[in-house]
């Protein structure tokens, strides 16, 4: 009888240790696939900051285009 006991104890345990083992994969696999998406919203967030740079100096260059047209309108009293 405490033959049965001991037997039914040790494959519960076995049970619950084979649902841990179970749940770590799964924990490391969402840790894994968490990590993907971090990794891919930084590669995004660098691109729009990127992206932002270009438009800051693209702003740049028409401005001074466009202060240099109006130097040369002034010059040539092309202005009104």
């Amino acid at each position: 009888m405490i033959g049965n006991i001991e037997n039914l104890i040790l494959e519960h345990l076995k049970t619950i240790q084979a649902e841990q083992a179970a749940a770590r994969e799964r924990d490391a696999e969402v840790l894994a696939r968490l990590s993907s998406i971090e990794n891919g919203l930084a590669r995004i967030s660098r691109d729009e900051a990127l992206t932002y740079t270009e438009l800051v100096q693209d702003r740049h260059v028409v401005d001074k285009l466009k202060e240099r047209i109006e130097r040369i309108e002034r010059r040539l009293e092309l202005s009104q």
